[in-house]
Order: C-alpha cells, then structure tokens, then sequence
C-alpha cells in the first residue's frame, strides 16, 4: 500500500477553502429594476463608472397586462433613451424602441446617466419598462468566459475573486486621488476666503476712516470742533 505524503491535500484544500469564501462573499447575481414612466415624462439613472471600466445594459418594456407577458405591446408603449458620460458625450441612443441593449468602455470617470422619455399620448399613459445596469466586474459574461476558456466551476470562482479583488484595489485607488483632489480643493477654498477676509475687513477700515475723515471735515467746516 502507498504511503500518502504529508500535506499532499493541502493545496487542494486551500481551493476548495478560497472556492466556498467566493461563493458566500460574492454578491448574487443582480437583478433588473422595473420602472413607471408617465408619457410626456422623463426619468435619468445614474452609475459611477471608474475609466476603463466595462458597462452594459439592457433595457425591455413590459406589457400593461402581467398575465400575459408575452402579448403584443400596443404602439403607445414605446421609450427613447439616451446615456451620457460625465462630460456630456453620448454612448447610446434610441428612440421609440420596445427593448434594446448596449455596452461601451468608460473613457470618463464619474457618473454616467441614463435618461429614458416617452413620447406625449392623450390621454396619458403609463409605460413599464426594466432596465439592467452592470458595470465592472459584474459587467462580465462570466459563462462565456468558462466555456472560452475550458475552466471548471472553482477555477472560475477563483477568477471571479480575483477580478473583483482587483476592482476594490482600483476603487480605492480611485477614492484615495478624489480624496486627495477634496483636500486641495479644501486648501485652496480656505486660503481664497481668509484672502476674502482680509480684504473684507480693509475694506470695512478703509470706509469707517473715510466717514470719520468726512465727519471731522464737516464739523470743522461748521466750527462746531
């Protein structure tokens, strides 16, 4: 009978421990959100994006009747979107779509909005739609990327862990330069308004001699000093 070595199962082990963390830490997969959207109205959702950062979305309106999901949608319910950077540029835009889905790499870091309209009816209508916002890690298509690269089960909750390690690492990187640019913009708040301050009180000295000036020149003037 072989003898077993020791600590042979030892790295095995620290998978299966490093595959069961990433189950129960990863968060669960997340879930599109509906809304109400009156016609004639206008409804933005934002998400900070870091530069580099992957982002997808997909966006479908749902039927007025809830028995019946798959019915034929009325020419009423209809949306338009549009998704801008933090700087005003456009990623995506439709117009009266029914659904639709789109995906870009962030250039800009910072809040990109994503405004949906319907157009005007008479009466008014009330349109439902979902909309599914991913950005970063969760942005990835996870399934894909194990049937391209032949990987089993712990192999890519390993890889999940580390792309979303490598995200907090990024992110705080990210609020470490944010905090550093509020505290030079704290600094040079606070030196513009002592500079404000000095100025403000000469002026008021400036004012208060000139009426003491004013009020002692009339007096003379009137011989009452």
């Amino acid at each position: 009978m072989a003898a077993r070595r020791p600590g042979s199962t030892a790295p095995r082990s620290w998978l299966l421990l490093l595959a069961a963390f990433a189950l129960l830490w990863a968060p669960p997969p997340a879930r599109a959100l509906r809304f109400d959207l009156e016609s004639g109205h206008t409804k933005c959702i934002s998400d900070e994006i870091k530069v580099n950062a992957m982002a997808v979305g997909k966006y479908h309106v749902v039927g007025p009747d809830p028995n019946f999901p798959d019915a034929q949608l009325p020419e009423s319910h209809r949306i338009s979107l549009r998704v801008t950077s933090p700087y005003g540029n456009s990623m995506h835009y439709a117009e009266n779509v029914q659904s639709g889905h789109f995906a870009f790499t962030a250039t800009e870091a910072g809040d990109y909005l994503a405004c949906f309209w319907a157009p005007d009816h008479k009466p008014p209508v009330t349109v439902v739609f979902e909309f599914d916002w991913r950005s970063g890690v969760s942005a990835k298509d996870w399934p894909s990327v194990a049937k391209k690269g032949k990987v089993d089960m712990m192999a890519l909750e390993l890889k999940k862990l580390g792309e979303t390690i490598k995200d907090i690492q990024e992110e705080m990187f990210y609020l470490r330069e944010r905090e550093e640019e509020m505290q030079n913009l704290n600094r040079k708040t606070n030196s513009r308004m002592a500079w404000l301050g000095f100025l403000t009180l000469g002026i008021c000295l400036s004012v208060a001699g000139l009426q003491l000036w004013h009020l002692k020149t009339f007096f003379e003037r009137k011989k009452l000093l």
